[in-house]
């Protein structure tokens, strides 16, 4: 149940209504890490448990489907008809013509406990990739992943890393270890990625729920799946809450914008993410939706490389 403070909070009025769509018919077990494709207008997403990367363009009944090694917790646009994907033991490149991956970046050694997560490409051409706890513990980094391969780490002792995201001019990172139903936010330079220290931005406790995935639209506004709400949470650069929209399923789990006219936000959601602490109990659950009608858009995806 919301905190009683936030019930007042309603959705702001537009001229256009809310008009959400499910576009997937397939169920994902573990969807997240939506990623629009706006040079061939194609949307990507993930299902981790499934192993899968799934794509398609709205209005079509067509699927395209790409398995991976291991569970995949993030995908972002990379040069040419490829994708960077944050695999259980590393980051990878995926080639979509012939399906292979190779390798980026794998942490020596490899710690079966520990596997990774959230991730997104800067507005720069870096990938950031959070990896995480299996069973939620401390034990999770966040990592930089430059188009050369030379990789930083940064943030650590994270239980489940989530809410990666940039402000419209890449300067600022916000980023979340779920667990502490909190975002953070660091200043963020192209040359050395985020600053080492971050700041306390947005307390999500007052929803009920922890925040998952997030994304940015034109204005600055984050916009966060707050998965045990059952809701989107739109946040100001100042980190109030301004917006709450109840979410086409009870879970959530990331968050992007995209379409022709990048005013679509498209949500993933989770159907059984196959730890035991996420099941859904609505009909839907698991499937992809497009939500249009929110008086806003976002900002296209810079593609992994793409300064260099």
């Amino acid at each position: 149940m919301l905190n009683l403070a936030l019930r007042h909070l309603l959705p702001e009025h537009h001229s256009m209504p809310i008009v959400t769509t499910r576009i997937s018919g397939k169920a994902d077990m573990l969807g997240e890490s939506p990623v629009w494709d706006a040079d061939n207008g194609r949307l990507f997403w993930v299902d981790g448990f499934s192993r899968l990367v799934r794509c398609t363009a709205p209005g079509s009944e067509t699927v395209r489907e790409w398995s991976t090694p291991s569970m995949v917790g993030s995908i972002g646009l990379a040069q040419g008809n490829s994708l960077i994907a944050g695999f259980a033991d590393g980051i990878y490149l995926i080639d979509l013509d012939s399906g292979a991956s190779r390798p980026m970046f794998r942490p020596e050694p490899v710690d079966p406990a520990v596997r990774f997560n959230d991730g997104k490409v800067d507005r720069f051409g870096n990938f950031l990739c959070g990896s995480m706890g299996v069973h939620a513990d401390p034990l999770g980094r966040l990592y930089r992943v430059q188009p050369d391969g030379r990789t930083t780490a940064h943030a650590s002792g994270i239980r489940i890393s989530n809410a990666l995201c940039f402000s419209p001019d890449g300067r600022t990172m916000y980023f979340a270890d779920s667990f502490d139903r909190a975002l953070r936010v660091y200043d963020y330079d192209p040359a050395d990625g985020p600053a080492a220290e971050p700041r306390a931005l947005i307390d999500t406790s007052p929803t009920g729920s922890g925040p998952d995935g997030a994304t940015v639209d034109v204005e600055g506004g984050i916009w966060v799946a707050l998965i045990q709400a059952g809701k989107i949470g739109r946040y100001t650069p100042e980190g109030a809450l301004v917006r709450l929209i109840d979410a086409p399923t009870d879970l959530p789990s990331c968050l992007a914008f995209g379409g022709p006219d990048m005013a679509t936000l498209f949500v993933t959601s989770i159907k059984d993410s196959g730890s035991g602490r996420a099941v859904s109990k609505h009909p839907d659950g698991g499937c992809v939706f497009a939500i249009d009608g929110l008086g806003i858009g976002g900002i296209a995806e810079t593609r992994f490389g793409a300064a260099y």
